[in-house]
């Protein structure tokens, strides 16, 4: 009986032996690279480089690996494959030059969980179903406004109502966030729900609140090990499962807006780009590429991710640079004064006319680095990058930091100098590797009114206030981690000039 037991415990170790090292050869020969791969770390078998991004910020990790491998490398978290992308000559060769063959998105855990199996969105879907809803998108924002003067009266008047909330403050320290964000996206909601919402609002607070925690999990570690490992993390409890919590919260606030827009709608007399959508819904059949009321709700999403998360975070960066250098804050508000003066409010017309202002607004957005790793592309055929080989179906992670303190296009990239975008006689000038909101057919749908946001803000802004902050406190450059890098929370005064 021992005999037999100690064969049968004998067999059970060579059977355990023999299923691990047959699980680690299987995991070598289907991750193996080929010949001229971009160079990366050594991965382990299964988790990959997993545990070097645990030990480190995520984005720290990535541009590490830049730093170290170049501006093409390699790394794996868990069973997903990467290239890193770095440099502006070579992330330019990457979506411009070769556009069509990394147009694509990969599939993404979190994306088919929350974008229909990956497939709905304006940033998730891929081929004709995506190229159809970016036309849409584009022009029925036009048509609402987008790129006019309509639009600039709307966010005058927002400008006006946040005037007002900080005047409410008077003269005590308050953090910006909250008021930044209100006023921010509530350009967005008139351009997708055809309204604005007051800032005691208590289901758009909510919202909110659900919108800027998502990047920030996203981009967490434990954001990243769902993406690596998501079969073990979705049994695991953590902080990860709250990504997919907000979400269904916000397409639920968002399908709530559906609704009462199907009650009310007039179909000879659209309001906004919902009502739009769905008189373009009823002309299709219901799943001709993505017009369906779940897409709505996506692309919706979609719209209010990047029309007000990155630019209510650009104007909290604003006011760190402008606070930690009061010169150029008075340097700005003098030219200001000279041009606009401090009643009448601004214009695009104005923006030739502040060459410094604008100079400034632009270094903001490179000093801000807001989204430091750009959405994900994916080869769509075999290809050479670079000299070195992308074999098809590559995902490609663009690190778009790289691009803006690129040591080969910056005079002085570490430090905050609006002279990047200033000539000689003190005139704007365009760089080309300035590239916030990425470039080629993936470029930001929403850079114009970004743009445009930001300049009539901040100039609103410091045409009645000057900022700082209580005495004995240092401004963070760093940020919150995340996907989207947000400042520290922080609190200003805003003295009324």
């Amino acid at each position: 009986m021992g005999i037999f037991n100690f064969l049968l415990d004998f067999d059970f170790k060579v059977l355990f032996l023999f299923i691990f090292v047959f699980i680690i050869i299987a995991d070598f020969l289907k991750n193996r690279n080929p010949p001229n791969y971009p160079p990366g770390p050594f991965s382990l078998p299964l988790v990959g480089n997993s545990f070097s991004l645990v030990r480190k910020h995520p984005n720290k990790y990535f541009s590490k690996l830049a730093d170290i491998y170049g501006n093409l490398c390699s790394a794996r978290i868990g069973v997903f494959n990467m290239v890193i992308v770095s440099g502006y000559k070579t992330l330019k060769e990457a979506i411009v030059t070769q556009a069509d063959n990394f147009v694509d998105r990969p599939h993404f855990a979190t994306g088919d969980r929350v974008y229909l199996g990956g497939t709905g969105g304006l940033f998730m879907s891929n081929g004709e179903t995506w190229k159809r809803q970016r036309r849409f998108a584009l022009s029925t924002l036009r048509n609402f406004g987008l790129g006019k003067r309509t639009m600039e009266q709307s966010i005058c008047e927002e400008i006006r109502h946040l005037q007002e909330e900080i005047e409410k403050e008077k003269g005590e320290p308050f953090n910006p966030a909250g008021l930044f964000n209100n006023a921010v996206s509530n350009i967005i909601c008139q351009l997708v729900m055809g309204k604005r919402f007051d800032y005691s609002d208590h289901n758009f607070q909510t919202m909110l609140k659900y919108m800027s925690e998502i990047p920030r999990l996203q981009g967490s570690v434990w954001g990243m090990l769902y993406e690596a490992l998501p079969g073990v993390m979705k049994h695991l409890p953590g902080p990860h499962n709250k990504i997919f919590s907000h979400y269904d919260a916000v397409l639920d606030f968002l399908s709530q807006e559906i609704k009462s827009h199907k009650k009310d709608l007039d179909h000879s007399n659209p309001r906004d780009y919902i009502d739009a959508f769905i008189i373009e819904m009823e002309n299709h059949n219901e799943s001709d590429l993505g017009f369906t009321e779940a897409n709505l709700a996506l692309n919706s999403l979609d719209m209010f991710q990047a029309g007000s998360e990155t630019t209510f975070n650009t104007l909290l960066w604003a006011l760190v640079f402008l606070i930690k250098l009061p010169d150029i804050q008075d340097k700005v508000q003098a030219e200001i004064d000279g041009v606009i003066g401090q009643t009448r409010q601004p214009s695009m017309a104005d923006r030739p006319n502040l060459p410094f202002t604008d100079a400034v607004v632009h270094e903001i957005q490179r000093m801000g680095n807001i989204v430091p790793f750009v959405g994900f592309r994916m080869a769509a055929n075999d290809t050479t990058l670079g000299n070195y080989f992308i074999p098809k179906g590559t995902p490609l992670m663009l690190n778009l930091a790289s691009v803006l303190f690129d040591k080969t296009e910056w005079e002085t990239p570490d430090t905050f100098n609006p002279g990047h975008f200033l000539n000689a006689e003190g005139k704007f000038v365009k760089k080309e590797a300035f590239l916030p909101f990425s470039a080629g057919k993936r470029v930001c749908i929403g850079e114009g009114l970004a743009r445009m946001e930001l300049f009539l803000f901040l100039v609103g802004l410091l045409q009645k206030f000057s900022f700082s902050v209580p005495d004995g406190i240092e401004l963070s450059t760093e940020a919150v981690t995340g996907t989207i890098r947000a400042p520290h929370p922080f609190k200003v005064y805003a003295k009324a000039r």
